[in-house]
Formats: C-alpha cells, sequence, structure tokens
C-alpha cells in the first residue's frame, strides 16, 4: 500500500540526486504517518535542505511579525466594516471563553495556559492586516488548538535538519510572502 501513496517528492536527476518535497502548514503528527518511507529517506540521506522560509531564524518570525501589521496608527476596526469588526470581536471573545475547553491535559502537563496560548495566537489583533486576521481566525479551532506546541510539518523539518548539523537555506525571503498577501484588497481578503 505504501507505494500507492502520492509522497510530494520530486527527484532530480542528477549526481548526487536533489528532492523537491512539498509540505504543508499543519501540525506535522496529522501527516507524520502518512509521509511515505522515500520521503523520510531522501531527507535522511539529504545533506543540505532548503526551506521555504528559515522559521528557525529569529529574523524571519519577527518579519513576519511586522509584514501583518497595519500602517502606523491604523487599526483594524479603521479598516473593516462596523458589522464584521463587531462580529469578529464576539467571535474572540467566544474563541478566548472556550479555549480552556479545547486544551488537551499535554498541553497543560507542558504548562500552556489557555490565556498565553489565545495571546500568543491572536496577540495584537486589533494591529493586523484583515488578511492575516483571517488566517489567524481560521487557526482558531479546536481541533487547531489542541494540536498548538506540535510544529507544523516543515518546521519540524527544519528543527531536525539543524539537530542532524544538516546545511539549510531558505528558497524564499519573508517580504516575498508578505507583500503578495498584503496587496490584496478587502474584496479579494
Amino acid at each position: 500500500q505504501e507505494n500507492k501513496l502520492n509522497s510530494f517528492l520530486w527527484t532530480i536527476k542528477r549526481d548526487p540526486p536533489s528532492y523537491f518535497f512539498g509540505t504543508i502548514h499543519v501540525p506535522y503528527t496529522r501527516v507524520w504517518d502518512f509521509i511515505p518511507e522515500n520521503s523520510k529517506k531522501a531527507f535522511q540521506q539529504s545533506h543540505i535542505v532548503y526551506f521555504e522560509l528559515d522559521l528557525t531564524d529569529p529574523y524571519t518570525i519577527s518579519a513576519l511579525t511586522s509584514c501583518q501589521l497595519l500602517p502606523q496608527g491604523k487599526n483594524l476596526q479603521d479598516v473593516l466594516p462596523r458589522d464584521i469588526y463587531h462580529r469578529l470581536k464576539r467571535h474572540l471573545e467566544y474563541v478566548k471563553l472556550m479555549m480552556p475547553s479545547w486544551m488537551t491535559p499535554d498541553q497543560r502537563g507542558k504548562g500552556l495556559y489557555a490565556d498565553y496560548l489565545f495571546n500568543a495566537i491572536a496577540g495584537n489583533w486589533e494591529r493586523k492586516r484583515p488578511v492575516w486576521v483571517m488566517l489567524m481566525v481560521n487557526s482558531l479551532t479546536e481541533i487547531d488548538i489542541k494540536s498548538r506546541g506540535v510544529p507544523v510539518l516543515d518546521l519540524y523539518l527544519a528543527q531536525e535538519a539543524e539537530r542532524l548539523r544538516k546545511q539549510t537555506g531558505a528558497v524564499e525571503k519573508v517580504e516575498e510572502q508578505c507583500h503578495p498577501l498584503n496587496g490584496l484588497n478587502f474584496s479579494q481578503v
């Protein structure tokens, strides 16, 4: 059955071979068991690994956070229609109320608190651009909250690459991801 799985692994025929692997931004534990051995073996045998972004670099994380913000002096309330803004605010209040019941005993055992987790995900939401708020809201579901603390697949692979002392890099810069998303107009978002 393993050979029937689509591994999202492409081989570039050269000596030594290069591989291109398509990842997904979900907790790695949701997909790891479905990644075929040929993909895992290609990763293990590789000496150099490039990712979409370098998620282990503090500058990348800082730049991603900064690019999500509205221009100085603007708030989400200034750019969203009033009814949508109020619905969003009520929804976030609901999520904050529900979050303690969504957390797992394992998360609590690791010292994660609902208020901390909510602030880590939704903190400063009123200063974010609508597209980033939309992405944030999409990740504020019970199933996503239960898997917080587990790295997404590409971050897991980057951490593994570092642990295995592989040379790493990124194929994109933060700006190459931020500018297209920030360029969407309100109706597109």
